[in-house]
């Protein structure tokens, strides 16, 4: 039996990269993962249950809050609890993958010449739809007085990386991490802004500051196995160095170097 089985996870935009590696990492320890995105499928969250959990989708466009509301009590009433919410949803790069959409965009231009919908896309899926997810969870794990909700974020945060509306996205997510934890902590819940580092889930060769997708999963899985968890409510964490507190590798068997420092 995994360590997280019987619990139940909800991992928002979990369709691809990042969110794909996550509710893979949660599967390979017995979690049942409930997958949202626009374009879900049975077929999607399959690798879920081949890894060892049991992967449900559930179609939801995190564009649209009523949608998620839906999302939410359809996984209440199917599991009855939410023991571990993590909010990947994001539509920041939405120019960056349909480039013949948007010609001309470019990723490091400066801000004032940046389109306002840049700002938009990145704080409505991503900043928003993590504080409307975390509303419909946070009441379910208060009843059941545990849980742990994890908000992607990135060093961006912390430092320039690229462009102003992205570290203004993340900063303010690991605000609303901090600021929810505060709130959420008399009452059993854990939340914290996790790091991934340089995802890439192709290594070629020594790239010691690349990691998979499937690393920031098994990095979630630690933290929510973890039952003194409350400790780190509040925090940033950082999934290389989560690796080495806790003593679980990548899929290549390494333990990647932090990719940045805080």
């Amino acid at each position: 039996m995994g360590q997280l089985s019987g619990r139940i996870a909800i991992v928002t935009g979990g369709t691809r990269s990042v969110g794909k590696g996550i509710a893979l990492g949660l599967g390979e320890v017995g979690a049942t993962v409930y997958v949202t995105g626009r374009t879900v499928t049975d077929r999607s969250v399959a690798g879920i249950t081949n890894a060892g959990g049991k992967g449900i989708a559930v179609p939801c466009n995190h564009n649209d809050d009523e949608a998620v509301r839906a999302a939410f009590a359809r996984v209440v009433d199917e599991a009855g609890r939410l023991d571990i919410l993590v909010n990947n949803a994001w539509g920041g790069y939405a120019r960056l993958r349909n480039r013949s959409a948007n010609k001309g965009f470019k990723w490091k231009d400066p801000f004032w010449t940046q389109p306002p919908e840049l700002w938009d896309e990145m704080h409505r899926v991503g900043v928003r739809s993590n504080y409307v997810a975390a509303g419909c969870a946070a009441p379910v794990m208060i009843a059941q007085g545990s849980g742990l909700i994890v908000n992607i974020s990135f060093y961006a945060a912390r430092k320039y990386y690229g462009n102003v509306a992205y570290g203004a996205a993340k900063a303010a997510t690991d605000a609303m991490s901090r600021d929810m934890a505060h709130e959420l902590k008399p009452l059993g819940v854990a939340v914290m802004s996790l790091y991934p580092g340089h995802v890439i889930d192709s290594k070629k060769g020594k790239m010691p500051k690349r990691e998979s997708a499937r690393f920031v999963g098994r990095a979630i899985a630690a933290l929510a196995a973890d039952p003194d968890v409350m400790k780190r409510s509040g925090t940033i964490q950082e999934t290389a160095v989560v690796a080495r507190q806790y003593g679980f590798t990548d899929v290549d068997g390494t333990q990647p170097e932090p990719f940045d420092t805080l």
